[in-house]
């Protein structure tokens, strides 16, 4: 049988299943997703290298929309997961039906939302910017780059969609692997979108290698286009391939009250909160802006670098999501505890690893991803100051993934909103005065502590389990 045909009936058997074949589905499932996101966050050191060699001004173009696209990016992703969760309780449950009728639902649906979304992108485009209090120079590059992102919303709704299907069934490998596959492509397209034609050096041999110039939207059609090679490739997996989510199989694609309902109480909490969130972002990013180029330079580097640390995490997330939404499927209240506490704490371990690394490392990556001097030291010295919390930054990401397998996406939604409006942007509104772009990240570090705190208690306290009805 497949990995996850054997995890799925695992869950069914009603077996005990040890703590050492317990780690072992853990590292299984989770191994696969950390390294997609450790690919994901290669994509970014070398985007941000690339565009850095352009200078601090393209850098900061980017950086000032990146909480922007972040917005975007967590409704395309609440909309997948109102669905993928389905999907997971479904596999477990052992009801194949039920997994393709709701694979064919959303994608009606994602295509809907994705297709308001890009109009409403290239719309604000012009905009965003200069209600961003950007510095007038970097303004042009950030509205093309933010315009281009939009309109390729509907290839990463449904890249995104297609990758979370595989997890929820239990394929964590292939999604890695394409993962991987698109940030070569990304490299490759950026390489010649990016600078204009150029003699390279090889071997010791020149050799003449054309170039479209493009710069800052280079950066932003290079990406594109990776998601849209991406797309094709997991989409012959996930709609040809897969046993479970085929489209080859015959089955409904009428749209259905229950799974849309749910779809609506699992996504319509996770948008809310990641509209909260990212807008929160977007009020930091304005924070940080009139203290000029150079802040809002490394304060992009900075969270390029860190991103090395709780990408992981996340990876450990879609892990959690697919064992204790199994494990709910299956009417395994004992596996749904289990796991819920086994992920967050392996999560909790490779990030605090990493941040260790990191904090002695950072120097050497600033280094790669700029030559700006002024920026390198100042990007150091301020993720250094957040580095102390990446323990408690992990409890609040894989707790989140374990939550959601259960459908939990109220409250976590709410802790997520109460810590970042209450304690970040609070803090970060007198420290910036005083302390500049340190404060804000001292201001960060202090709210992803507290934040890793309300959800451990969130898991401890088992209110998520009593609404299983078993």
């Amino acid at each position: 049988m497949s990995q996850r045909t054997d995890i799925a009936a695992l869950m069914r058997s009603g077996k005990q299943i040890g703590l050492r074949e317990r780690f072992q589905l853990v590292f299984r499932l989770s191994l696969p997703g950390i390294l997609a996101q450790i690919s994901e966050i290669i994509m970014q050191y070398i985007d941000a290298a690339m565009v850095g060699k352009l200078g601090a001004g393209a850098s900061a173009s980017i950086g000032l929309v990146s909480s922007s696209t972040w917005l975007i990016g967590g409704l395309l992703f609440a909309t997948a997961a109102g669905f993928s969760v389905q999907v997971a309780h479904a596999t477990g449950a052992g009801d194949k039906e039920r997994v393709r009728t709701t694979f064919r639902q959303s994608l009606i649906a994602s295509v809907l939302v994705s297709g308001v979304l890009s109009l409403f992108c290239i719309w604000i485009s012009s905009y965003l910017p200069g209600m961003l209090m950007a510095d007038i120079s970097i303004r042009p590059d950030a509205s093309d780059y933010f315009r281009i992102y939009g309109l390729f919303l509907l290839i990463r709704q449904l890249y995104y969609l297609n990758q979370s299907m595989l997890q929820c069934t239990g394929d964590m490998k292939t999604p890695s692997v394409i993962s991987s596959l698109m940030c070569m492509l990304d490299v490759v397209f950026n390489f010649f979108l990016i600078f204009p034609s150029r003699t390279v050096v090889l071997f010791s041999r020149e050799f003449s290698v054309w170039g479209a110039g493009l710069g800052v939207r280079g950066a932003a059609l290079g990406t594109g286009l990776s998601f849209l090679c991406a797309l094709l490739m997991i989409a012959w997996f996930t709609m040809v391939r897969s046993p479970l989510l085929t489209l080859r199989v015959k089955a409904s694609w009428k749209l259905r009250r229950q799974t849309l309902s749910k779809a609506v109480r699992i996504g319509i909490p996770m948008a809310l909160e990641q509209s909260a969130l990212c807008l929160a972002q977007i009020i930091s990013t304005r924070i940080i802006a009139p203290l000029g180029t150079v802040a809002i330079a490394a304060n992009s580097f900075a969270v390029t670098a860190e991103s090395l640390c709780y990408m992981p995490g996340y990876g450990i997330e879609s892990a959690a999501t697919t064992l204790v939404g199994q494990a709910v499927g299956a009417r395994r209240k004992d596996m749904a505890r289990s796991f819920a506490w086994l992920t967050t704490f392996t999560g909790i371990a490779i990030m605090t690893a990493a941040g260790i690394v990191m904090y002695f490392g950072c120097p050497y990556v600033f280094a790669f991803l700029t030559p700006d001097q002024e920026v390198r030291v100042l990007g150091v010295q301020v993720l250094r100051y957040e580095l102390f919390a990446e323990p408690l930054f992990a409890a609040s990401i894989v707790a989140t993934g374990a939550l959601r397998g259960a459908g939990d996406t109220i409250v976590p939604g709410i802790f997520n909103l109460v810590s970042i409006w209450g304690v970040r942007l609070t803090l970060m509104h007198f420290l910036v005065k005083t302390m500049g772009l340190p404060g804000a990240w001292i201001a960060m570090a202090v709210e992803l502590s507290f934040r890793g705190i309300l959800f451990l208690i969130r898991l401890k306290r088992e209110k998520w389990m009593e609404k299983l009805g078993f």
